[in-house]
């Protein structure tokens, strides 16, 4: 429902910070209640407010609990929109990042790409759309061959794009006052309108291979 997010507390940055470094079974038992509390329940709460806004972001997972110390200092989430493309989100001292990917290919994924790259039409479309998104600030990267794959010309037009086995544009959304307020979720519905069109391209492109 909405009006359940109503941002993250500061304290969630205390607990994190008590989490820095590489801290003991016993400090992360002491800490997991407020970080379950505090932490991960605000960005259950984001999700959901995002799905209650758009029914295409209804598919959703927050991260539990991993052994390695990163797992416990970020708190992360995924939006599922296609077969491998997805919506990330992040939470950590460092503030709230979001990101678009297509990545971990399926089998055969990695040619359809190539194969839409190439041709006219959706090939130049995805290359305004990663223009675009630099503009605005995004870092795009990606698994990225050293040289343009077997078959195609080394002079492509779009050569760049045609090296990418995987895609994913990227940037910080901040650590200011909003993310303790409703107002991160204003701010997360922006940054998915920027990267609606890269996503929309994928998912249209990028099929499960048969």
């Amino acid at each position: 429902m909405r009006g359940q997010f109503t941002g993250w507390p500061e304290q969630a940055m205390d607990v994190l910070w008590q989490l820095q470094g590489e801290p003991t079974h016993a400090t992360r038992e002491r800490c997991r209640a407020d970080r379950e509390r505090l932490v991960r329940q605000p960005m259950i709460a984001l999700l959901h407010e995002i799905a209650d806004t758009d029914p295409r972001y209804e598919d959703f997972s927050v991260w539990h609990y991993r052994t390695g110390s990163w797992w416990w200092q970020h708190q992360g989430a995924v939006i599922r929109l296609g077969r491998k493309v997805e919506i990330g989100l992040r939470f950590s001292l460092d503030g709230l990042r979001i990101q678009g990917a297509w990545w971990y290919p399926d089998p055969g994924q990695v040619d359809m790409f190539r194969r839409a790259v190439a041709a006219e039409g959706s090939g130049p479309e995805l290359s305004a759309i990663v223009k675009d998104l630099r503009h605005k600030g995004y870092d795009v990267s990606g698994d990225v061959m050293k040289r343009p794959p077997r078959g195609y010309p080394a002079d492509h037009s779009r050569a760049e794009l045609l090296r990418h086995r995987s895609l994913i544009a990227a940037r910080s959304l901040g650590c200011e006052e909003w993310l303790h307020t409703p107002e991160a979720v204003e701010r997360v519905l922006s940054a998915t309108t920027d990267l609606d069109a890269l996503l929309t391209w994928l998912a249209r492109h990028i099929k499960r291979a048969a």
